[in-house]
């Protein structure tokens, strides 16, 4: 189908989406053994191609310079778990959100520690990842920090979930994405906790401020997608469970 995209560098339609990403951010979008890039949002961003019959290319971007990259046409969207944010609005034209970006509690399901609120980190040691979300939180949060019997840092996730494994540790604080990703490669190993820590964002798909067409477009296949049930089992695919927002 032509009409798919205007690309700033050739101003006719196009039957092509390029989508922006940063290639290394698992499970969203990346490079898998193969070199393929793949992920969460690539199997979305692929599936609403498929149904406007448009092609898809991937094309990893300096994530730090995106809102330039968008705005000079090398790429038609961005969609790769980017927070909607007031500030972002004001450069980009942004999809309605598809997923909540939550810091959760995940635990070892050999321990059967229960938390059910951010009092009950009190006297448990917690690890999460050094300068993350949690970590900002934490130390905004004297108080909460100080309750705990420590707070561990380490420079990745899968180090945190490693000694939450071997006991090392009571309980993990982290991206819910990252977290049940890696509990669909370890279902018998650690439990998600439903409890939030923490303010939550929104993900969102994000075109430039003029392509309001072809946003709608994307927007109209996600609709259809959602209601049919495809974006859930992609969810499941990932995160072993539907983390998606539905409307």
């Amino acid at each position: 189908m032509a009409g798919c995209g205007n690309n700033a560098s050739n101003k006719d339609n196009t039957s092509k989406i390029v989508v922006g990403l940063d290639d290394n951010f698992p499970p969203m979008g990346f490079k898998n053994e193969a070199n393929e890039i793949v992920g969460f949002d690539i199997d979305l961003a692929k599936e609403a191609s498929k149904r406007l019959g448009c092609e898809v290319e991937f094309k990893a971007i300096d994530w730090n310079s995106k809102e330039a990259e968008l705005k000079s046409g090398r790429v038609d969207v961005l969609w790769n778990g980017l927070d909607i944010t007031e500030k972002r609005k004001e450069n980009m034209l942004f999809s309605d959100p598809y997923m909540n970006n939550r810091q959760i509690v995940f635990v070892s399901k050999d321990k059967g520690i229960k938390i059910a609120s951010e009092a009950d980190l009190a006297g448990k040691t917690v690890g999460t990842q050094s300068g993350g979300t949690s970590e900002e939180y934490f130390e905004k949060n004297s108080s909460l920090k100080n309750s705990m019997k420590e707070v561990k840092y380490y420079p990745d996730f899968i180090n945190a979930f490693m000694d939450l494994e071997n006991g090392r540790i009571d309980a993990v604080v982290g991206d819910e994405i990252i977290g049940r990703y890696y509990i669909s490669k370890h279902p018998d190993k650690i439990a998600a906790v439903e409890t939030v820590i923490g303010e939550v964002s929104q993900f969102g798909f994000a075109f430039r401020k003029d392509d309001k067409q072809l946003r709608d477009k994307v927007q109209k296949v996600f609709d259809e997608m959602l209601a049919d049930g495809t974006v859930a089992k992609i969810s499941e695919k990932w995160f072993a469970k539907d983390i998606t927002l539905k409307k």
